[in-house]
């Protein structure tokens, strides 16, 4: 099923004609040779992005989207395993635009949606943390700030802890 989220116009933020010529010339590998010489043979020069199945995409509402430069809104979408895309968006593009309804209070929370496996989701929404009344303001933006700056602004210096994952498709 299609998002019932309707895309930005290019007057309210969103992809321009060039913009989405170019995302498409890339997804499609178009450029001759030159894809196959980057990516290599193994790759297919065509990548179908489908939207998530109904289960996942009840998650979906509201007005949140996650827009990478290279890919655009990637919100409820199953990112394909073609091209390193996975491999990508991790380690080799710039971070998402985070776009929302402003001046609003949020409630973020990280969770499993299928834990302990997609097999057996029998602990499913393992809440992993919550941060409450967060409250955002015209122009806060999640996606675009200078963690060294922060750290220095607020004299944090060194983190006590910190930690990072990886996605089981990592290698593909």
């Amino acid at each position: 099923e299609p998002s019932p989220r309707q895309p930005l116009s290019t007057a309210q933020g969103g992809m321009g004609l060039a913009q989405v010529v170019l995302l498409l010339l890339s997804l499609l590998g178009t450029a001759g040779g030159a894809a196959d010489a980057h990516w290599g043979a193994g790759h297919p020069r065509v990548c179908f992005f489908e939207p998530l199945g109904s289960q996942d995409a009840e998650l979906c509402r509201g007005e949140l989207e996650v827009v990478y430069p290279e890919l655009g809104d990637v919100g409820c979408t199953y990112i394909p395993a073609c091209r390193r895309y996975r491999w990508r968006l991790g380690r080799e593009w710039s971070s998402p635009c985070v776009r929302y309804a402003r001046d609003k209070k949020y409630v973020l929370v990280m969770v499993d949606p299928d834990a302990p496996s997609r097999a057996d989701p029998s602990q499913r929404f393992w809440r992993h943390w919550l941060v409450s009344d967060i409250r955002v303001s015209a122009r806060g933006l999640l996606g675009a700030w200078s963690m060294e700056r922060f750290v220095e602004r607020f004299r944090l210096g060194s983190p006590v802890a910190s930690t990072q994952f990886l996605t089981k498709h990592d290698g593909d």
